[in-house]
């Protein structure tokens, strides 16, 4: 977490420092806003401004627009500074803290900006082969393409890779290849000098700069211009980049992660991709499957995400009903981990009683969720095997070796030999457990009989 404090506030943000710190953030405090951009363009960047309410935080705002720098502002003031926390918030601050400091908020926001970034939460084993790969790949310097349909949590993943990579304790910078306008798109990576075309009012150092050391995650490169495509293939073959209207080379020592939810293939196929950046890119696929071809998954986040927003919102905790788990597995997810969110958020605000049931899993518009196409044999085999374990859960082992048994027997309508080959034990030893629990007391089918229901 890099935090970026701008003003001083007689020495009460220097208290905020020193609590960011004791929590992990790395800080840099600057007095003014001019301050605050020349350490933005620099290239030492910041997931987090806390700033000093006094200021103009509208300013701060428009500036950083202007250069298309986006960082989440949080404004700090005294206790009775009312309007000025409404006129920060009002300009496009995401929230208020008073000062003095208090330690767990400070704690609190940090997590908050950190915390989407941070969890890896899978149980499917579709997934962990994946999770696997990455921790195997993860130290070596190899360029990774992650690939997967949208929402299926391509940059968490990158994310992962960077903290078990050797650069961990390096910059993790993303950018969005397609939310920034194509033509922008060149001075946000390699960044441009002061007059290099209309606006550029100062040298502003791009995201290969700022990430050196550690990770740039180039997240859904398959938007990127072609010509764009030549440059950045230059920059991974010979580490270096050329800055807009720069004069010569900049040498960069970075990781590149790249994210597609296309079919790369399939797009140079068509023309609007380079096979040779492909290459260079692709050096290790991580594709990740959508959540309806993971059904564990769905279940494991669903808990995940209702615990998460019951704590949020200030709710009681409550569990998923069965009928609610077992309409989580069937239903489609185009929208994949991004979508199951939002509809466990928003089943957490609609629940009632002890638990969350069927009824407060909604679309959006407020009716059923559609059905899955492999809701047959994926989701019935999850639902399955979690009912199968919820029914081991408070036996002993001998207890469930029992059941095993005795429910195999029954199969064979009492026939040892074929219960033994089934079970991979010796018909010797079928026959001591079996006189051990008719010793016990309970119904040992005969030669040819089922065991009594209800036995």
């Amino acid at each position: 977490m890099r935090l970026l404090i701008v003003g001083s506030l007689h020495g009460q943000l220097s208290a905020a420092t020193k609590i960011a710190m004791d929590r992990g953030a790395t800080v840099t405090q600057t007095e003014a806003i001019d301050g605050a951009m020349k350490v933005l363009r620099s290239g030492r960047g910041a997931d987090l401004l806390m700033v000093d309410v006094s200021l103009d935080i509208a300013d701060l705002v428009a500036r950083l627009g202007q250069e298309l720098i986006h960082v989440p502002i949080v404004a700090c003031g005294i206790d009775s500074d009312a309007r000025a926390a409404v006129a920060a918030i009002r300009a496009g601050a995401k929230e208020y803290i008073p000062l003095p400091p208090d330690p767990e908020l400070i704690a609190a926001v940090l997590s908050a900006v950190a915390e989407d970034a941070l969890d890896l939460i899978y149980r499917d084993d579709a997934m962990a082969r994946i999770v696997q790969l990455a921790d195997q790949v993860a130290p070596s310097e190899a360029s990774i393409l992650i690939t997967g349909e949208s929402g299926t949590g391509k940059e968490v993943l990158a994310r992962h890779v960077h903290r078990k990579s050797n650069r961990a304790d390096k910059p993790f910078i993303s950018v969005n290849c397609a939310a920034i306008p194509e033509n922008l798109l060149e001075s946000e990576l390699f960044g441009h000098e002061k007059g290099a075309f209309t606006g550029a009012i100062a040298r502003r150092i791009g995201k290969f700069e700022e990430a050196s050391g550690g990770t740039l995650l180039l997240d859904e490169i398959s938007e990127m211009d072609v010509r764009l495509q030549a440059k950045l293939l230059r920059a991974l073959q010979e580490r270096v980049i050329d800055r807009v209207g720069g004069a010569r080379p900049v040498p960069v020592d970075i990781r590149i992660v790249a994210t597609s939810n296309r079919n790369l293939g399939d797009e140079v196929k068509a023309g609007r991709f380079r096979e040779d950046l492909l290459y260079r890119l692709n050096v290790v696929n991580l594709a990740l499957p959508a959540l309806r071809d993971r059904p564990a998954d769905i279940l494991e986040l669903g808990a995940h995400f209702a615990a998460k927003y019951a704590e949020a919102n200030g709710l009681p905790q409550r569990k998923l009903s069965p009928e609610a788990r077992r309409r989580l597995v069937a239903a489609r997810w185009p929208g994949n981990v991004r979508e199951l969110e939002n509809t466990i958020h928003r089943a957490v605000l609609l629940a009632q009683g002890e638990e969350i049931d069927v009824d407060a899993i909604r679309a959006p518009d407020g009716g059923s969720l559609g059905p899955a196409d492999a809701a047959g044999p994926a989701a019935q085999a999850a639902m399955t095997a979690e009912a199968v374990t919820r029914n081991l859960v408070g036996l002993t082992v001998a207890e469930v070796e029992r059941d095993l048994i005795l429910d195999t027997l029954d199969h064979c309508l009492g026939n040892r030999t074929h219960a033994a080959k089934i079970l991979g034990i010796s018909i010797r030893t079928l026959r001591n457990k079996l006189n051990q629990y008719t010793d016990e007391g309970l119904d040992v089918p005969a030669h040819g009989e089922a065991r009594v229901a209800g036995a």
